[in-house]
C-alpha cells in the first residue's frame, strides 16, 4: 500500500485526518480481510475437508495408483496452499491498484516507489 503522507511543510494535499481518505482506507483494509476470510476458508476446506472428513469418500477415486483422500492429505493441500498465494497475489494487485487511483483522485500526496513517476507528487 502506498504510504499516505499526512499535510504539513510540503505543501497542500489531503492527509490521514480527511474523513474521505480515512474511509478509503477502511474500504481497503476491510477488502482485504474479505480476501484473506475466503481464502484462508478455501483453504482450510480443501486441507482438513478433502485431506480428513471426505477422505473415505474421495478414496473411491484414484490418482496415479494412491487413493485421491490420501494425495489431498500429502499433496493437494500443498498445491492449493501455492495456487492460493498466487490468487491473493492477484487480487491484492488489483485491489492496490483500485486503492491508489481512488486516493490520487482525492488529491492524496503518495510515495510510490513502484510507479513509472517514482518520485514525483501526486
Amino acid at each position: 500500500m502506498a504510504d499516505v503522507q499526512n499535510t504539513g511543510p510540503r505543501g497542500g494535499g489531503v492527509g490521514r485526518e480527511d474523513g474521505r481518505v480515512a474511509a478509503s482506507l477502511d474500504r481497503y483494509w476491510r477488502a482485504n480481510l474479505k480476501i484473506m476470510a475466503v481464502l484462508l476458508a478455501i483453504w482450510a476446506a480443501v486441507g482438513l475437508g478433502c485431506g480428513v472428513l471426505f477422505a473415505d469418500w474421495l478414496n473411491a477415486f484414484k490418482i496415479g495408483g494412491f487413493p485421491l483422500g490420501f494425495w489431498f492429505a500429502h499433496q493437494g493441500s500443498i498445491a492449493v496452499f501455492v495456487a492460493l498465494i498466487l490468487v491473493y497475489c492477484i487480487l491484492m494487485n488489483r485491489l492496490d491498484r483500485k486503492h491508489h487511483d481512488e486516493l490520487r483522485e482525492l488529491g492524496v500526496k503518495m510515495d510510490r516507489p513502484d510507479s513509472k513517476d517514482a518520485g514525483a507528487e501526486i
